[in-house]
C-alpha cells in the first residue's frame, strides 16, 4: 500500500491545526469531549427535528385555528351588524370559542406599532401573522406584551376597530419546557457521572505518574496502590515490579563494587607497603612509585563512583545556596579566584553527597583550565507538556579558560573523553548522569568570561 503524497499530507495537517488547537491537552477533558461531543450532537438533531418538524406544524395549526375563529366572527358581524346582534356573537364567541371581544367604532388601528419578539425561539407570532393575514384578509394588529395570559389582536373593520383578547395556552403548549429540561437534564448527568468516573481514573494515572517521576530522580516512594480501571491496575503492578527489579539490580551491583574495590585495593596497600620497607638510597624511586600508587586509587575510586551511579543515597531537603558556597571555599582553599552569586538559603530535594560531587567535578575542571570562575544560582520558570507547572533552579559555572570548542561540547560528557592532559575523562559524564538522576540536566555554553560555563538544571 503506498503512502499518501506529501502534499495531501500537509494539507491534512493544515485542515486539522485548529482542532488540535481546540482539543483539551489533558486526558480527562479528552475523555469528557469524546463522550459528550457525540451526545450533544444526538440532542441537538433531535431537538432541531422536533423544532423544525414537530414543532413548526403544531404552531401553525394551532395558530390558524386561533385565526380562523376570529375570521368567522369578523364575517358574522360584517352580516349581521346591528348592535344586538353583535352582542350575541360576542357572548357565544367568548363561551364557545374562548375569545374575549370588544367593538370601538370610528377607530383606526394606524400604523403598525413595532414590539419585542415575545419568545424569539419560537415561530408563534410569525404564524398567527400569517394565519391572520390568509384568514381574516383585513388590516390588523397584535400585541404580545401587554397581557402575560392574553395575545391581543386589533381587526380594522370599516367602521371601527374590533378587539380581540385570544388565551396564550391557545397557541403554545408547555411540552417544549419539557423536552428542553430533558435535553438539559440528560447531558448535565452524564456530564456530572462521566466526570466523576473519569476523574477516578486520571487520578490513578496521575499518581502513577508522579510515583515514575519520583523513582525516576532516586526518592523512595515504596509501591504503590493499584487502583482504577484495569488497564491502570496492571500498569501499577508491573510499575512495582520494575521497582523492585531495578533495587534489587543496584543493590546486587552495589555489593559487586564493594567488593571489587576492596579486592583492588588489597594489592595496592600491600604495594605501599613494599615501598616503605625497600632499603636506604631508594627513595626517591619510591616517592615517584607512591605517586603512582595514588594516582591509581584515585583512578579506581573514579571509576567504581561512575559504574555505582550514587545509586544508594536517597533524597532529603538541603540548602543548595550553602552546598555551592562551601565548594567555593574549598576551591579558594586550593588558590583558585571563585565568585559566587545567590539569591539565598534555596532549599531542594536532592542527594546533597551526589549532588556535591557533580558541582564539584565542574568546579575542579574550572580549576584546572582557568584562572576565575564565577558561580551563579539562578531561577527559571518550568513549562513542559504533559508536567506540572513548576519552576528551574540554575547552576551555572563560567572560566575564562581556553573553553571547548561547540562542536564537541556533548562529546564531553561521553565517558573517557578527555580535552586535556591529566584527567579520566569521567568528571562531566559523573556531572550529567548525576543531573539526570535529579530531574534534570548539564549543558555547555559559551561563557561570558571568555571560557567555558556548565549550566547545571535542577527541578524545584
Amino acid at each position: 500500500m503506498r503512502a499518501a503524497p506529501a502534499w495531501l499530507r500537509r494539507s491534512l495537517r493544515w485542515l486539522g491545526a485548529p482542532f488540535r488547537l481546540l482539543t483539551p491537552r489533558g486526558l480527562l477533558g479528552r475523555a469528557l469531549l469524546i463522550i459528550l461531543l457525540p451526545l450533544l450532537i444526538l440532542q441537538g438533531v433531535a431537538l432541531q427535528l422536533f423544532y423544525g418538524g414537530h414543532l413548526d406544524v403544531i404552531s401553525r395549526r394551532l395558530a390558524g385555528g386561533v385565526a380562523g375563529d376570529v375570521g368567522m366572527v369578523v364575517e358574522m358581524l360584517s352580516r349581521h351588524p346591528r348592535d344586538n346582534e353583535r352582542e350575541w356573537i360576542f357572548r357565544e364567541a367568548a363561551w364557545r370559542l374562548d375569545l374575549s371581544m370588544a367593538y370601538e367604532p370610528g377607530a383606526s388601528i394606524g400604523l403598525p406599532i413595532q414590539r419585542q419578539s415575545w419568545l424569539p425561539i419560537l415561530p408563534l407570532e410569525e404564524d398567527l401573522a400569517q394565519a391572520l393575514r390568509e384568514r381574516v384578509g383585513l388590516p390588523f394588529d397584535t400585541d404580545w406584551q401587554s397581557d402575560p395570559r392574553s395575545v391581543i389582536i386589533r381587526v380594522q373593520l370599516p367602521e371601527g376597530v374590533l378587539h380581540v383578547e385570544a388565551p396564550r395556552k391557545r397557541l403554545f403548549f408547555g411540552t417544549l419546557y419539557l423536552f428542553v429540561i430533558w435535553l438539559v437534564g440528560t447531558s448535565l448527568l452524564l456530564f456530572v457521572v462521566a466526570a466523576l468516573f473519569m476523574k477516578n481514573q486520571v487520578r490513578a494515572i496521575r499518581r502513577l505518574a508522579s510515583a515514575a517521576e519520583a523513582f525516576g530522580m532516586g526518592r523512595e516512594i515504596g509501591p504503590i496502590k493499584p487502583e482504577g480501571a484495569s488497564e491502570v491496575r496492571q500498569a501499577a503492578a508491573a510499575f512495582n515490579q520494575m521497582q523492585a527489579r531495578i533495587r534489587r539490580f543496584i543493590g546486587q551491583r552495589t555489593e559487586m563494587l564493594a567488593g571489587i574495590s576492596h579486592d583492588l585495593r588489597t594489592p595496592l596497600t600491600r604495594l605501599r607497603l613494599s615501598l616503605a620497607m625497600l632499603p636506604p638510597g631508594t627513595e626517591e624511586d619510591a616517592a615517584a612509585m607512591s605517586e603512582d600508587v595514588a594516582e591509581m586509587e584515585r583512578m579506581i575510586a573514579t571509576y567504581l563512583t561512575f559504574a555505582r551511579g550514587e545509586g544508594t543515597e536517597q533524597t532529603r531537603p538541603g540548602d543548595l545556596t550553602a552546598l555551592v558556597q562551601d565548594l567555593a571555599a574549598r576551591a579558594r582553599r586550593d588558590g583558585a579566584t571563585v565568585t559566587v552569586e545567590a539569591p539565598g538559603p534555596m532549599v531542594l530535594l536532592m542527594r546533597s553527597d551526589a549532588l556535591r560531587r557533580c558541582l564539584g567535578n565542574l568546579l575542579d575542571n574550572a580549576r584546572r583550565h582557568a584562572r576565575r570562575i564565577a558561580l551563579a544560582i539562578t531561577e527559571a520558570p518550568r513549562e513542559e507538556p504533559g508536567r506540572p507547572a513548576g519552576r528551574w533552579v540554575m547552576v551555572t559555572v563560567d572560566d575564562d579558560g581556553p573553553g571547548i570548542p561547540e562542536a564537541a561540547r556533548e562529546e564531553a560528557f561521553k565517558p573517557f573523553t578527555s580535552f586535556s592532559a591529566g584527567g579520566t575523562g569521567l568528571g562531566l559524564a559523573i556531572a550529567r548522569d548525576i543531573a539526570r538522576a535529579h530531574g534534570g540536566d548539564i549543558a555547555l555554553e559559551g561563557s561570558p568570561l571568555g571560557g567555558l560555563r556548565a549550566r547545571v538544571r535542577l527541578p524545584a
